[in-house]
């Protein structure tokens, strides 16, 4: 019992201290008048292939930033490097999850008089990452619809912080015996307001109606601020 209670003291104390610094990074990014999101999924649900296609429509008419979280390598960050925006590889060393003291380091990187957006893509994984701020104005959910449609009910937490969920391999639909109905019902019974798009990466079917949205939360962000 005393070792359970001295974990949850740990870890209470670890959150306090990331929830801290989350406030320091959100408030440098309110101040570079930049709109910053969490892109959060479960490995290989395509976060990295949704970047790659959605940056050649983004940088139309914002300019873009990515910080890439991965455990070990810098290949996320060289698939994004490739489309010639400012990107900044964060390797966790084994770590499931980015926290907001690992972002903080890399922000004096960045010249904020170009960014718009800043995109920070997290290590891949559903769970850790729920649970920790990085100062983003609102978490993204990318999830593959090959993944079974019980991931919202198993990983509630996530999408009850989220403002919007790309279902992601549309064109897989009917190879798999995934029930898009339950899904997106599950995912609204769990957060009514979230926002829900259905994306193809391979075809592209969807991505203008995500990239609209996403283009008018940069435009409302500053708009806002100013």
């Amino acid at each position: 019992m005393e070792a359970s209670r001295r974990e949850i003291e740990v870890m209470a104390n670890l959150l306090n201290s990331n929830d801290t610094q989350a406030e320091l990074n959100r408030a440098h990014f309110r101040k570079s008048n930049c709109l910053a999101i969490n892109m959060i999924g479960s490995p290989g649900a395509g976060k990295t292939s949704l970047l790659e296609k959605s940056l050649p429509l983004l940088t139309r008419s914002l300019r873009v930033g990515v910080i890439e979280g991965d455990i070990f390598t810098s290949k996320d960050a060289d698939r994004i490097a490739i489309h010639e925006i400012p990107v900044i590889q964060i390797n966790t060393g084994g770590g499931c999850h980015l926290d907001s003291k690992m972002v903080s380091k890399v922000l004096p990187d960045f010249d904020w008089n170009v960014i718009d957006l800043m995109i920070i893509e997290n290590v891949g994984n559903l769970v850790c990452p729920a649970d920790f701020d990085l100062g983003e104005a609102f978490k993204v959910i990318v999830l593959s619809i090959v993944e079974g449609d019980d991931k919202p009910s198993k990983y509630p937490v996530i999408f009850r912080n989220a403002k919007a969920v790309v279902l992601n391999k549309m064109d897989l639909e009917k190879l798999t015996d995934v029930n898009m109905e339950t899904m997106k019902q599950d995912i609204l019974a769990i957060n009514p307001h979230i926002r829900i798009f259905e994306v193809s990466c391979r075809n592209g079917n969807g991505l203008n109606e995500w990239i609209s949205w996403l283009s008018q939360e940069v435009i409302d962000h500053q708009e806002h601020k100013g």
